[in-house]
């Protein structure tokens, strides 16, 4: 039994996918199934049940996982062990976020009295950065919204409305609002379905009946904006992330209920690393009223 090949079905089991777990460990999709099948074969036991385009756990993949779980678990926990008493003073805190508008403030701040560590952003949407915690990718992640916080240290940011927003060209822009009936006619700019803004909003438009209209699927905030700003289509974001862009406007949902919890979250295993608690107490320090 080799390292390589119980990360690689721990991944998989995880993420439920050979190709996701080959995109989380830089490797390629036959690699990781090579991986796994040499696992299989080498204890001559099923781990997973392979149906078309889905796999899943076997019984004895069931209480594997639990054992890798603590395993990877332990790795981390070690990692963070032998990185604490350098942390602060050099390193890398890895930072996965829907969006840093929400956390600007803070990193700007932590940079300063921390020179030394070297900040990594990457993007994501909220099941993505999940999943990159889960799995040690990232230390911080940032995200809209959470479905189960049991495993993680969870802090606040904001409340933000979700808002509509169009090109300046666009037959739209001069509306302050509309009703959510009214932009079924439309065609909209949509973000990919691991997007908690778009599961929301479609969850919305179910609730009320109302069939959506999508004109193009977009991966990422940054894509989905510059579609719109060629006036072909309508977007949905939290108003904290709407830039000020001279070629955008928005427009607010009429008797919209749709509002995004922007939270800062870690692994609660992790919560004590060095890094990890110093920025955590730089996002409390600056929403502290009386600071």
């Amino acid at each position: 039994m080799r390292y390589v090949q119980l990360r690689a079905f721990h991944h998989v089991a995880l993420s439920g996918s050979f190709s996701q777990a080959a995109r989380a460990l830089r490797l390629t999709q036959p690699a990781i199934s090579d991986q796994v099948r040499w696992l299989e074969e080498a204890y001559d036991v099923a781990l997973f049940v392979r149906k078309r385009r889905q796999i899943e756990l076997t019984p004895a993949g069931a209480r594997l996982l639990v054992a890798t779980r603590r395993l990877f678990d332990a790795e981390g926990e070690a990692l963070g062990v032998l990185q604490e008493e350098r942390s602060l003073r050099a390193g890398t805190l890895r930072i996965a976020a829907d969006s840093v508008d929400h956390v600007l403030e803070a990193l700007t701040v932590f940079q300063t009295r921390f020179p030394g560590i070297q900040i990594r952003i990457v993007g994501g949407n909220s099941e993505e950065i999940v999943e990159d915690l889960l799995n040690y990718q990232v230390d911080i992640g940032v995200l809209g919204d959470l479905r189960d916080d049991r495993p993680f240290e969870v802090l606040s940011l904001n409340l933000s409305p979700v808002v509509l927003f169009v090109a300046k060209s666009h037959a739209l822009a001069g509306r302050a609002s509309m009703s959510l009936d009214a932009l079924a006619a439309w065609p909209l700019i949509m973000r990919e379905e691991g997007s908690r803004t778009r599961q929301m909003f479609e969850a919305l438009a179910r609730a009320q009946g109302v069939t959506l209209r999508y004109a193009i699927e977009a991966e990422g905030r940054e894509a989905v904006r510059r579609l719109v700003a060629t006036g072909i289509g309508v977007g949905i974001v939290s108003e904290a992330e709407f830039d000020d862009d001279p070629r955008l406007v928005k427009i607010a949902l009429d008797h919209q209920p749709l509002t995004m919890h922007e939270k800062l979250i870690c692994l609660k295993d992790r919560r004590n690393g060095k890094a990890i608690h110093a920025f955590f107490a730089v996002v409390r320090e600056l929403g502290d009223p009386n600071r």
